[in-house]
This record gives structure tokens, C-alpha cells and sequence, in this order.
């Protein structure tokens, strides 16, 4: 069995509507995941062992959505040497601010690669990881392409209906 290169990890089930969308663009670009959900808060002993055990399990990257306090992708990166990508979740009280300034001011000694609140950092994310990925996977790199080109195409047809 091939292992997961890419963990997709949030807090609770309510950020899953947003982290699909990380998965989906993962699938698209035909990179295998793992998804979980790790507590920063309510789980931290499961947060310290899949931090530390990521590697040994074949995981390259690790993205890590959360909202509100949002530590998840800093505590993550704070017990693994892999790559921590943050996808800051949208809250109602703070539209997302919160996460995004929790994920974003990590301290020196524990970076968090930290994207845009909500669907687009959701699915930059996913890109992200394969960029990392595709720096020695040439089949990665060729999705990386192909998915360029594809929205390249959009943007023109897009201006054709502008008139």
C-alpha cells in the first residue's frame, strides 16, 4: 500500500465544509491524503503523537485548517519537522480574522505557511502542497501544468464573454 504524502487535519467536523475543498483539489491533481480531525484543544496528546509520527508514516506536507483561537497548524508544526500549511476558517464573530492572526503570528522556530481565510486559502492549499511535492515529483509537476493551462483557457474565454 502506498502511504498518504499530504495529512489534511481541522480542528472539528464544522470546518469540514471548507477543508473538502482542500481534498477535492488534491484529488484533482491526483496526490494521496489522509484526512483527520485533531483538536488542538480537546485532543493534544492525538495532536502530539501525529505531529511526531508523520513522517515515519510517508506524510510530506500537512494541512491544517482551523477557526477561531486556531491552533491547530501551529501546534502541529511545533511537534513535526514537515511542512505546516495553515488555512485560516471563517468564523461568525470575527469573519475569519481570528484564525488568520492565530495562524499566521507563529513564533520564530515554528513556521505555519498560512493562506486566505475560507474557500480560496482552502483550495491554494492543496496547490501549495503539490508545488512542494512537484519539486521532485515530475508527475505532480505535470498536473501543476496542466491545471495552469486549464485556467489560463478560463481567464480567456472569460473575456470573450465580456463584450
Amino acid at each position: 500500500m502506498v502511504a498518504n504524502e499530504v495529512a489534511v487535519l481541522m480542528g472539528s467536523i464544522s470546518d469540514w465544509s471548507t477543508m473538502k475543498l482542500t481534498c477535492e483539489q488534491l484529488e484533482k491533481l491526483g496526490i494521496s491524503f489522509e484526512k483527520k480531525i485533531i483538536s488542538a484543544h480537546r485532543m493534544p496528546n492525538e495532536l502530539q503523537e501525529f505531529g511526531e509520527n508523520a513522517r515515519n508514516k510517508g506524510i510530506k506536507v500537512i494541512i491544517a485548517g482551523a477557526g477561531g483561537a486556531a491552533h491547530l497548524p501551529g501546534m502541529i508544526a511545533a511537534n513535526t519537522t514537515l511542512p505546516v500549511i495553515g488555512v485560516p476558517i471563517k468564523t461568525r464573530t470575527l469573519n475569519g480574522m481570528d484564525s488568520l492572526l492565530s495562524i499566521v503570528q507563529m513564533p520564530a522556530g515554528a513556521p505555519v505557511a498560512t493562506l486566505s481565510i475560507g474557500d480560496a486559502g482552502a483550495k491554494n492549499a492543496a496547490i501549495l502542497a503539490a508545488q512542494m511535492l512537484g519539486i521532485t515529483q515530475t508527475s505532480v509537476q505535470e498536473k501543476l501544468i496542466a491545471l495552469k493551462e486549464t485556467q489560463r483557457q478560463a481567464a480567456i474565454e472569460s473575456e470573450a464573454r465580456f463584450d
